[in-house]
């Protein structure tokens, strides 16, 4: 992981001391983790005075870092599984987490950078656009042939409002149909 656990606990106890999720019974349940399961790192009168609820949460938990800090690489191992354990979303969210996270080993995990394909820049109303333009077209054509004969016309008046080889075309099939 490369920092040692008391270096991380130093670069995350502001965050800790700062985060309001790790409240009063959260805070209650990891010192009575370190100090039921691990009492060479938390003795019982310790424990007393880390729960002590005259004090505010947020000192508290700065007390019980420092200490934490004191007590040796160990000890900061123990309350970053407790951590874990009991407090997941905090867990997850501590700034030396978070870099763990974000520079995973490069030749391990290589970074999947995905690219988007651009077409054009004109966005989906414009797709649409073209779209209904040419179902239109399809329509015309198909009922031009069999019911209508007004499509015709109407293809060499949607004409007008087109580019010169699509205007051509559309000339050429009213021509066509005109002269049947």
């Amino acid at each position: 992981m490369g920092d040692s656990f008391q270096e991380q606990l130093i670069e995350d106890s502001a965050f800790l001391k700062a985060d309001r999720r790790l409240d009063t019974e959260l805070l209650d349940k990891l010192i009575l983790q370190l100090n039921r399961i691990y009492p060479q790192i938390l003795s019982d009168r310790e424990a007393t005075k880390f729960r002590n609820l005259d004090v505010p949460t947020s000192v508290r938990v700065g007390e019980l870092l420092s200490h934490l800090q004191g007590k040796g690489e160990e000890a900061c191992r123990e309350f970053y599984r407790a951590l874990h354990l009991h407090v997941e979303e905090v867990y997850y969210s501590l700034p030396t987490r978070l870099r763990l996270r974000d520079s995973l080993d490069p030749l391990a995990y290589p970074r999947v950078y995905q690219r988007r394909y651009v077409q054009n820049d004109r966005g989906p109303l414009f797709f649409l656009g073209c779209f209904s333009v040419a179902v239109g077209m399809a329509l015309l054509y198909y009922y031009s042939e069999a019911k209508v004969t007004g499509g015709s016309r109407a293809l060499g008046m949607a004409a007008l409002g087109l580019k010169r080889k699509a205007q051509e075309v559309l000339i050429w099939y009213t021509e066509e149909s005109l002269m049947k």
